[in-house]
């Protein structure tokens, strides 16, 4: 008698749960770390002006000033929540491509291609020495976004 009464608890259990998981959202691709970084949820975007000046230095193959490199590091470092780096970092991409005018395969600059922008803008935190997180565990401190084609 009492193993249908454990029975029927574990069953009300898993309905009760299973209909809180679909009335909070869980498992919906606004949950987790990343749903903080989100500015509909009130998150206020870093524009990384500092990173936003390397970048483009690096992109073109010119020197970057040690203060420039600094104030970067140190506005990538400032985002307390090391899961709104990379998107801080692919929002102030996007806003430099925007500025720019940029299309598909085009130069960003003379001598700087889209795809090189973003690789370099992608390793800002390796450069900088920021942690963020590495679902991978290969210890490489690239932005995952750098993989994907509409970044």
């Amino acid at each position: 008698m009492w193993m249908k009464t454990v029975f029927w608890g574990l069953l009300l259990f898993m309905l009760v749960a299973t209909t809180m998981a679909v009335e909070y959202g869980a498992r919906s691709h606004n949950s987790g770390p990343r749903s903080w970084c989100d500015p509909a949820t009130g998150y206020k975007v870093s524009a990384l002006t500092g990173c936003r000046a390397m970048v483009k230095l690096q992109c073109v193959g010119s020197q970057v000033p040690e203060a420039v490199l600094r104030d970067c590091c140190q506005q990538l470092a400032d985002i307390n929540n090391e899961w709104c780096r990379c998107g801080d970092l692919s929002s102030m991409l996007r806003s430099v491509y925007q500025e720019l005018g940029v299309r598909e395969g085009k130069e960003v600059l003379p001598g700087c291609r889209k795809e090189v922008m973003k690789l370099t803008a992608a390793s800002v935190p390796e450069v900088c020495k920021v942690p963020i997180p590495n679902p991978s565990g290969d210890g490489a401190g690239v932005c995952y976004w750098a993989a994907y084609p509409d970044v």
